[in-house]
């Protein structure tokens, strides 16, 4: 073979070398998909991208008033709620219905509690309702009566000032003395519509401003009678049957027993941020329903029962 011939042959062989060591190149670099630089970009933009949209922060300041009956649950609720929300503060303050209607309707609290609805000099203040829950009230009398139930009727002579010794309706000799709340108070507006009606309070007696001041006066003055929402019940004092049936979910629920309230939170407009916040997680399912586990929701180990007892 001449050398010519053999230099061809090896210059052909080196060549087929060198086209399949570029077709290895370009299959290996599309498989790969990209150069370090490349790798280094697209990890940079996922970096970068997007993350699953989470809750938003709820932050700042909710001032509620009004309501010393629904206190217990507000308070409650305002401490679990700052406790979940570091950027919030929630102030709490009682004063009474009329007093908590009076400063959401002008702009110094953002909520208004109330044992009752609002009345007609609010109709064009833009007030907005919010039922959170449902307060058993009662009769309370110091341990000293010898009394465990009052029909109606003895309930409006006692509150009117007819009857002013427990002897007449059955118990010991002992005088009366009728504790009230103020004239600002849910308590005594729902006492007066449910128990009274027409007829009006003695002037005679005590007068406290806060539920608390009324469980304090009733539980420490001898032959004392009050009322006051079931929470603040404890064994200082006694709860009286009203027309022989003591208060319960199951009597509030079938009517056999009408001392009780709904309690509102009022807001000025539609409520927003914080405020809006506070008052979902008060009527959600945290608050209203029993956790896993749990026969009682927080509303009710508070004393107090779910917004939804009366629904249909």
């Amino acid at each position: 073979m001449s050398k010519k011939l053999l230099s061809l042959i090896l210059a052909t062989i080196m060549m087929v070398g060198v086209l399949a060591a570029c077709g290895d190149k370009e299959e290996n670099g599309s498989d790969a998909g990209a150069s370090p630089t490349a790798s280094t970009a697209a990890t940079a933009a996922a970096s970068t991208a997007p993350s699953p949209s989470a809750a938003p922060s709820v932050e700042g300041t909710v001032t509620a008033s009004g309501s010393s009956a629904l206190l217990p649950l507000v308070k409650a609720a305002a401490e679990d709620f700052m406790a979940k929300n570091a950027k919030v503060t929630i102030n709490v303050t009682g004063g009474g219905s009329g007093t908590g209607l009076k400063n959401v309707a002008d702009g110094t609290s953002n909520i208004g509690n109330s044992d009752v609805a609002a009345g007609d000099e609010y109709k064009d203040k833009g007030l907005v309702d919010h039922i959170v829950c449902i307060a058993p009230f009662a009769l309370i009398v110091n341990n000293d009566v010898k009394v465990d139930n009052l029909t109606k009727q003895q309930a409006i002579d006692i509150l009117s000032g007819k009857i002013t010794n427990w002897k007449d309706v059955g118990g010991n000799d002992l005088k009366i003395t009728v504790v009230h709340r103020p004239d600002s108070s849910g308590s005594r507006k729902l006492v007066q519509q449910i128990v009274l009606g027409t007829t009006q309070f003695t002037k005679d007696g005590i007068t406290q401003a806060e539920s608390g001041a009324m469980k304090t006066s009733v539980a420490t003055t001898t032959g004392a009678i009050g009322y006051i929402d079931t929470p603040y019940i404890d064994n200082s004092l006694k709860a009286l049957k009203f027309e022989g049936v003591a208060f319960s979910a199951e009597t509030i629920k079938n009517g056999t027993y009408p001392l009780f309230g709904q309690e509102h939170m009022y807001t000025k407009g539609a409520p927003t941020g914080a405020t809006k916040a506070f008052l979902d997680y008060i009527m959600g399912d945290e608050y209203q329903k029993p956790a896993a586990g749990k026969t009682k929701s927080k509303v009710e180990e508070l004393g107090f029962l779910p917004a939804t007892l009366l629904n249909k």
